[in-house]
């Protein structure tokens, strides 16, 4: 007999010692009890085994093995998990200990605030509940829905003296009721004690050395590192499992995988650890038949950079390897090749993801995609995003695939998808006029029918999904020209407080806009990036810095951290402890001001690279994948006070040192394979 549910239906092989039986389970909403009839078994003890024979999801409840006279007597009994703590009385003033009936743990709480009560929250989520009950200053217990339990130690008024500061300690335990006694009624909440296990692990943390040029930067940068540090949240389900949680902000506790992309590109220059822990959240085992990746809101596959970001600090075989197989499978399935995906069903080759998200590229208000789904276009419409990110990142695992013999079969396949994809953006995607690439319209076959225009006829694409083609580095000499100079046009994309998502000259460019009318980092990181690739340091470093200055201001008049900037005010706007799509102003603050940095466009693998000691010399090997005749831009943060000279080995490199220990490599000419190194003049 066995309990379970199958939602749309499943099939289930019993096997009992070495006898196999079949249980069909009808689709059901419910748990519902099944039986089959297994014949005589031996006496003794048996083996027994169940494996579903279909991918359809099953929920497994419990079952059991009787005598078949005795099946009426069998009832399968739910147990209701009791929520609700015992509160038990600490050892100590300031103490509480609590004990859940279903846990054998106990767990201590100390505190050393004296005005400070206990109050119960009866509620599953502290979310969306505390924000409405935040105003409620004397009930002592919260009622919600009842589902969840929270025991709050409620510490008012906290009151601070001008320009002062107090700091108070508090202490979490858990283990038997003996050992949470003895813990509470030992441990001395007083200010020393605390301050030197506060110190203690401060001291674990090295922050990365920094050239004075920077300290202008320090309050904002603090205030960004400590919001992307803290937003994270348990517990949050996946896979079957809990997992603690990177999240834009605490305003939203779920899964999010541009914007955690984001997060871990930040964590990439804070914390290696917690980068890769972010990367690993949204992979799945390489041939999971229910999950390419983790994928929830835009599919833009941040997760292939961070990959990049990572390898390109330490180039860790073992690294390598166990991200490379899952990074491919999330390709082949956003390329259209695996798990039934229906990215890939236009003739031109173009791709889409509308049947997975409305939004191509998290700008949610963008022009094109927002008239795409008012008008239901979403079967016809190709934009350009999401192509020349699948071109971009082919180009990432090939140069992966090339560090080992046994993936060169990979990388012809990737040289293969470049080709054809890079083939449909230029032949079907390209207007001249408009200097752009469009929306590509097809007919009810698949096949290519027009550019999606704007009611005054322009190019409805007039935004920066227009322009991502040059990420790809698919296009020629002279548009690769023409879309750089309309990016840092300043009646067209430039603002003076960065880039704007969408072209201040088009009929449709709105100052009102969500992203239409504002700046956002996410995708100035990707174009400052590309600046890199073309070999333009005035152009990068004029998008980092507008933007960690624009940071500054903000951050310094509000103290917030905000998600995006309004063009007509340049103020911040959105939530206000961002630490998601904002998460770029770490990374420029790293390429510019902190010793040690390299940083590359995305064209450049670095096979191995080395820092003297003092940092006064850098030497590297790098695979290159970018065009021969194509000149590209390094950066190099060495010690300052010093002139550097540089050379290399197939390649040609021309260096400039800035005072501050900075230096800038255009290099040109360059083979497949080359290295570099710098020293002093």
């Amino acid at each position: 007999m066995l309990r379970g549910q199958a939602v749309r239906g499943a099939e289930l092989e019993l096997r009992i010692g070495k006898h196999a039986y079949r249980l069909p389970m009808e689709p059901s909403g419910s748990l519902t009890l099944s039986e089959i009839h297994v014949g005589r078994l031996p006496a003794g003890k048996v083996a027994v085994s169940l494996r579903t024979r279909s991918a359809n999801p099953l929920v497994l409840d419990g079952f059991t093995l009787v005598e078949r006279q005795t099946s009426k007597e069998v009832t399968f009994a739910d147990l209701p998990w009791r929520i609700k703590p015992e509160l038990l009385e600490g050892p100590v003033p300031g103490s509480l200990i609590l004990h859940y009936p279903d846990s054998p743990c106990y767990y201590g709480l100390l505190w050393n605030d004296p005005d400070a009560e206990i109050r119960q929250f009866l509620s599953d989520e502290l979310d969306r509940f505390a924000r409405h009950t935040v105003h409620d200053h004397v009930s002592t217990i919260l009622h919600g829905n009842g589902k969840g339990h929270y025991t709050n130690v409620f510490m008012r008024p906290i009151s601070l003296n001008p320009a002062s500061s107090l700091i108070l300690h508090g202490m979490v335990c858990d283990g038997t009721l003996e050992e949470v006694h003895a813990r509470l009624a030992s441990f001395a909440l007083d200010a020393g004690s605390c301050e030197t296990i506060y110190l203690a692990e401060r001291q674990k943390l090295k922050a990365s050395p920094a050239y004075p040029s920077g300290d202008r930067y320090s309050f904002s940068q603090q205030l960004m590192r400590a919001t992307l540090l803290t937003n994270t949240v348990f517990p949050v389900y996946t896979k079957r499992a809990f997992i603690r949680h990177n999240t834009p902000g605490r305003w939203w506790d779920s899964l999010y995988t541009w914007d955690s992309g984001f997060i871990g590109l930040g964590f990439a220059d804070l914390d290696d650890s917690r980068a890769i822990d972010c990367l690993n959240a949204y992979m799945t085992e390489p041939g999971d038949a229910e999950a390419a990746f983790i994928h929830h809101g835009s599919p833009v596959p941040v997760q292939h950079y961070l990959f990049q970001e990572l390898w390109n600090r330490k180039q860790s075989p073992a690294f390598l390897n166990y991200f490379y197989p899952r990074l491919r499978q999330y390709y082949l399935f956003l390329a259209g090749k695996i798990n039934g995906s229906t990215t890939d069903v236009f003739q031109t080759g173009l791709l889409q993801t509308w049947d997975y998200f409305y939004n191509s590229g998290g700008w949610d208000d963008y022009p094109p995609q927002k008239y795409v789904h008012e008008l239901k276009l979403e079967h016809r419409a190709a934009p350009v995003i999401t192509t020349s990110q699948l071109i971009r990142i082919a180009k990432i695992l090939r140069m992966a695939a090339a560090t080992s013999d046994h993936l060169k079969m990979d990388a012809q396949e990737y040289d293969k998808d470049i080709r054809r994809w890079s083939d449909a953006l230029n032949a079907y995607a390209w207007d001249e006029e408009a200097g752009c690439y469009g929306y590509v319209l097809h007919n009810e076959e698949g096949a290519y029918e027009g550019l999606l225009r704007h009611g005054s006829e322009v190019n409805y694409n007039s935004g920066l999904d227009g322009m991502y083609p040059l990420l790809a580095g698919i296009c020629d000499k002279e548009r690769t020209r023409r879309l750089i100079d309309t990016l840092f046009h300043e009646q067209r994309f430039w603002t003076p407080i960065g880039l704007s998502t969408v072209d201040q000259g088009a009929p449709y460019y709105r100052a009102d806009g969500y992203w239409n009318g504002a700046v956002w980092m996410p995708h100035q990181w990707f174009f400052w990036k590309t600046m890199f690739d073309y070999g333009h340091p005035d152009l990068a470093y004029r998008i980092a810095n507008t933007a960690l200055e624009l940071w500054k201001r903000e951050t310094e008049a509000t103290y917030n951290c905000y998600e995006h900037f309004i063009v007509q005010s340049g103020r911040g706007a959105g939530w206000h402890h961002f630490g998601g799509l904002s998460a770029p102003v770490i990374n420029w603050f790293a390429a510019y001001y902190e010793l040690g940095k390299v940083t590359t466009g995305f064209n450049v693998w670095m096979l191995q690279q080395h820092f003297k000691d003092d940092y006064t010399e850098y030497g590297s090997e790098f695979h290159y994948a970018g065009q021969a005749n194509q000149p590209f831009h390094i950066r190099v943060n060495l010690a300052e006070g010093l002139s550097y000279e540089a050379a290399g080995t197939g390649c040609d490199v021309c260096c400039s040192s800035h005072p501050d220990g900075g230096v800038e490599l255009i290099i040109s000419n360059c083979l497949p394979y080359a290295s570099l190194w710098i020293q002093p003049a």
